[in-house]
Formats: structure tokens, C-alpha cells, sequence
């Protein structure tokens, strides 16, 4: 078979060498003759797989000691009412509104408390990251590092002193360094640049944790899984297996350090190409466009159903922009080889080329 490239926002592209490794492993996984999905969660076995993804997750980000690493269920859309049903309790919370996923943080935190949009970018369709202007009395400040929607990406974090910084970051997280003591929460669902769609990542303060509401239902309180291992019931534990595979896959490609120079990399010759050529226009502003999604349109926008249609045909898949939006769209996740970028960059040229 053929590997195309995969371009998808999400699910999306996992490493070639993490998928031939559960490949190998799925049938019989240890040499114990049983596979990974279908192994007790309590067994040594399985044990050794979820300890290991926790080491090199604390590992690659530098995790403090007073911070704990959580795997749960429910995507981060969970989140969304998860940190406000523990964290709000009835107070304010700073929020900025930089698109779509934001939206929804802030919706599900209005059932909480009182949410106070300390910055917004819907005034120019959520194209850049705003200034925000945070209050004194905040529980939280609440951020989404990355926008898979509009392909804005938070170059750094505002300061925001002893108020906890709380970052969505499903769509950046392991794409560079991170001082992890900068946030009191970042949490991210996998399925973008981790593993597959199944488990959220929660790294939490643990004062923020023993701090939470009371009288939560179990599976509703971050106590819950801190105090459990993550293990209070059975976790998903393929998709687990699979974020400990991309860990090691990410050491073993240099760290963090190395991802983010690739990264880089990769999204330069992308946002080259769509500046130096003529029937392509980028949709984020230039300062806040992000590594792992580059937004884009064709001119005339006539052509853009033709540019995704041959693009799929030539092999590059996932390159139509969200329907809420139109456009293109080019996921260039960690996994995302600087090959298959370059190879996109040459269709560009040559469709701009036929269709002058």
C-alpha cells in the first residue's frame, strides 16, 4: 500500500515507527501471548505501560514534583466543564475568546460561576490572538494555546502572577519546551499530537487538586484520579499504550528541544510557499500563526474545491478548512515529515501554475 500524507486536524497523523511498533505488539504484547487491549488494567503488565507513559510525559515537560499527571476520559471538551465544576465554585474566572474551542470553555464555565471574557478576537473572525486585560480577583485565567479552527498559536504566556494560568493546549502540546511551573493546569486530548482520540491529559497543581469542590460525583473530581493513579476505573488503556509509544518516540527524535526546531522548520517552507505564491493568501495574522495549523485561501475561492480534490487524488489528505470557516487547512502535527510538507508546497506550485 501506498502511505499518503495525512493533513487532518484531528484524529491525526501518527508516527510511522509508533504504529509499526502496536503493529508488531498487538497480537502479542510482551511476549506474555495476549494482546494490549485485552489485558487486565491491573496487571503487571499493563501497569509497567501507564507508570512509564506518566515517567516520560514528566520527563519531556520537566512535570514538578507538586504537580500530578492524570490520563481521563472524555476528551477535552470534558474540561471544559471538569476544571470549572472543580475549580469556579460559584466565582469568577478570566477567559480569552480566541475561537471556536475557546467558545465552548467558555459556555460549559457559565454553569459554574460568573465568566469574565478578558479578551476576544471574534471581531476579525478569531484570526489573532488578542490583548486581554485580566482581573485581580480571578480563580483562573483560562487560555487556549492553539487554535486548530483559525491556526492561531500562543508564542508565549501572559504572566498572570499568583492567579492560576489554566491552558487548553489538545492542539500544541510536546510541539516545544514548556515550563510547566508557569501553569496551573494544561490539559489536552490526545488525538492531535499524542495518540489516538480516547485519553485526555491532565497536568494539575496538586493544591489546585485538594483545593477542588466537594460532593463531586467520583468520576467528576480530579481527587479521584490523582488519588487512584488514574486507575479508579478502567482507563483506556490502547490509547494509553499508545501515548507511552509517541513518548519514546519523541525521546528518542531529541526531546522537545529538537521537535520544536523541526517544527519550525516545516511550518516556514508551508508559510514561504503561501506568501511567495500568488493564488494562495494565509488566514491567521502573520504574528500569531501557528506551527501545527496553517490556514489558507485560494484566490479565486472558486478554485479551492479543485485545490483539495486534486490534492487528495495526488495523495495529501485532509486539506479542506473546517467547515465552519472554508478555506484550507494543512495539520502539520510532530508527526508530519518535512517530506510530506515539501511535497505539498510542490502541488501548490504546480496548481498555481495550471490555473493561472
Amino acid at each position: 500500500m501506498s502511505r499518503k500524507y495525512n493533513f487532518y486536524a484531528g484524529p491525526a497523523i501518527l508516527p510511522m515507527e509508533v504504529m509499526k511498533k502496536a503493529q508488531e505488539e498487538f497480537l502479542n504484547f510482551n511476549g506474555i501471548g495476549l494482546s494490549v487491549v485485552e489485558i487486565s488494567h491491573r496487571s503487571k503488565d499493563y501497569m509497567a505501560v501507564i507508570e512509564t507513559a506518566e515517567a516520560k510525559i514528566r520527563s519531556l515537560l520537566g512535570v514538578p514534583d507538586n504537580y500530578s499527571v492524570l490520563f481521563i476520559q472524555g476528551g477535552a471538551s470534558l474540561q471544559f466543564g471538569m476544571i470549572p465544576m472543580n475549580l469556579l465554585q460559584g466565582g469568577k474566572a478570566d477567559y480569552v475568546n480566541t475561537g471556536s474551542w475557546a467558545e465552548k470553555a467558555i459556555s460549559e464555565a457559565k454553569l459554574f460561576g460568573t465568566v469574565n471574557v478578558a479578551g476576544s478576537s471574534e471581531d476579525k473572525n478569531y484570526n489573532y490572538i488578542p490583548e486581554a486585560v485580566f482581573s485581580n480577583d480571578a480563580k483562573y485565567v483560562h487560555l487556549t494555546s492553539n487554535e486548530t479552527i483559525g491556526g492561531i498559536q500562543y508564542k508565549t504566556f501572559p504572566d498572570t502572577g499568583n492567579i492560576p494560568l489554566i491552558v487548553d493546549m489538545s492542539s500544541d502540546i510536546f510541539c516545544r519546551p514548556l515550563d510547566v511551573s508557569k501553569f496551573g493546569v494544561i490539559y489536552a486530548g490526545a488525538q492531535k499530537n499524542m495518540g489516538p482520540a480516547g485519553v485526555t491529559l491532565v497536568i494539575m497543581r496538586n493544591d489546585l487538586i485538594d483545593g477542588g469542590a466537594e460532593g463531586l460525583t467520583s468520576m467528576l473530581s480530579y481527587k479521584t484520579y490523582r488519588d487512584n493513579g488514574s486507575m479508579y476505573n478502567t482507563p483506556p488503556s490502547f490509547s494509553i499504550y499508545i501515548v507511552k509509544l509517541v513518548m519514546e518516540w519523541l525521546e528518542k527524535n531529541g526531546g522537545l528541544e529538537a521537535m520544536e526546531k523541526t517544527n519550525d522548520e516545516k511550518a516556514k517552507i508551508l508559510y514561504d510557499a503561501i506568501d511567495g505564491l500568488s493564488l494562495y493568501k494565509g488566514a491567521a495574522n502573520e504574528a500569531d500563526r501557528s506551527t501545527m495549523n496553517v490556514t489558507f485561501r485560494v484566490f479565486p475561492e472558486a478554485l479551492e474545491e479543485k485545490f483539495t480534490k486534486e490534492a487528495t487524488a495526488q495523495g495529501l489528505m485532509g486539506l479542506k478548512g473546517h467547515r465552519s470557516v472554508g478555506g484550507c487547512r494543512a495539520s502539520i502535527y510532530n508527526a508530519m515529515p518535512i517530506e510530506g510538507v515539501q511535497e505539498l508546497v510542490r502541488f501548490m506550485e504546480k496548481f498555481e501554475k495550471d490555473n493561472k
